[in-house]
């Protein structure tokens, strides 16, 4: 099995050798036999035959059996995809950690780019522009500072909020609900629950008005729906009934043969971080996997495996954010919420394992 794996994982490492893809960059490195030199996967130079390629996970490995970094693309050091990332994920702590929100030239500035430019990589990594980056952040310090008391007003102006007004607006967009039933406990939140049976045990989904909030596997319906009622122990937890069913069997046809999947509406609640992560995992293509070095590489944290692994681990929306498609470096399968023996059928049934 690790074999087939280990190839499975070669051809998509070749696919991106074959595209010059810089979104590969720092998750592997090649090596020619031939010429006796090892590239990143972005590199310019002519493409070698595929008989002559070997894939190194560490820029070491190669130097380690022989080869010498190439002089084109430099493997040895960092990416341009990896220091944009870096840039980004600097900027994120900075705007987080400020009381005021910094202006979009004076983060640009630190990281080295026109601000045109960083505005752009910002988005292209974040999804958000720096402007609404900064107001989400500073929503979740008034989530905070409401959990722990405080009225709307006092945590609204200690949040930066140059009025009351806007953290209303910012709130009612952000939270789906209002500050005061935040400050409730999440009183006034619906959560609609469908649930279906499909062959991996019961599908539990929860819908909030922005979407796909959860989705859970287990082996009875009591333990899906009590499993919802954990998450969302302050909401108004109502079954969805027969307006919902379409939707859940939609959630089912996935599970029964993934290649269907379709960009359904997801509610994705986390930390910056942690989005990030959840983000790259609904990248790996359907029928390949990813080690969770590899996704931390691609997000410009090559030694955060572990906190990757932590990210994976607080995923709520199985399958529609496809953990179950991250394995250890070894190739082998790392724990899984709703079980191994789930998450390798979901893989079987990917054409990831044989």
């Amino acid at each position: 099995m690790s074999e087939v794996m280990e190839s499975t994982e070669d051809e998509a490492r070749w696919v991106a050798v074959c595209t010059r893809s810089a979104d590969a960059d720092g998750a592997f490195v090649y090596a020619v036999g031939t010429t006796g030199v090892y590239c990143r996967p972005s590199c310019p130079a002519r493409r070698p035959l595929r008989r002559n390629v070997h894939f190194f996970a560490l820029t070491a490995e190669a130097r380690a059996a022989g080869y010498r970094a190439c002089k084109r693309c430099r493997p040895d050091e960092m990416s341009s995809a990896q220091t944009k990332a870096l840039a980004v994920e600097a900027a994120c702590r900075t705007i987080e950690a400020a009381d005021v929100p910094p202006t979009l030239a004076a983060i640009a500035a630190a990281a080295g780019m026109s601000q045109h430019h960083f505005h752009r990589t910002f988005k292209a990594h974040t999804g958000l522009t720096p402007k609404a980056y900064a107001d989400a952040a500073r929503v979740r310090r008034t989530t905070a500072a409401l959990g722990a008391g405080e009225t709307p007003t006092a945590a609204a102006f200690g949040s930066g909020f140059g009025s009351l007004s806007r953290f209303y607006d910012a709130a009612a967009e952000c939270l789906g609900m209002s500050p005061s039933a935040l400050r409730a406990g999440g009183k006034g939140e619906v959560i609609v629950v469908a649930q279906a049976p499909s062959s991996l045990g019961v599908v539990t989904a929860a819908f909030s008005r922005r979407g796909i909030a959860a989705v859970r596997l287990t082996d009875d319906f009591v333990e899906g729906r009590a499993g919802i009622e954990t998450l969302y122990p302050h909401a108004l937890v109502v079954d969805g009934g027969e307006d919902f069913r379409a939707l859940v069997e939609e959630i089912v046809a996935v599970v029964e043969e993934p290649r269907l999947a379709e960009e359904l509406p997801l509610d994705i609640r986390g930390t910056a971080f942690e989005e990030r992560v959840w983000a790259a995992l609904r990248r790996i293509p359907v029928g390949t996997t990813a080690t969770y070095g590899e996704i931390a590489a691609a997000l410009g944290r090559p030694t955060a495996h572990r906190a990757v692994a932590r990210a994976c681990a607080m995923n709520k929306i199985a399958i529609l954010i496809p953990c179950h498609r991250v394995v250890r470096s070894d190739g082998t399968l790392a724990g899984y919420r709703w079980g191994v023996a789930r998450k390798e059928a979901l893989l079987r049934r990917e054409g990831a394992v044989a």
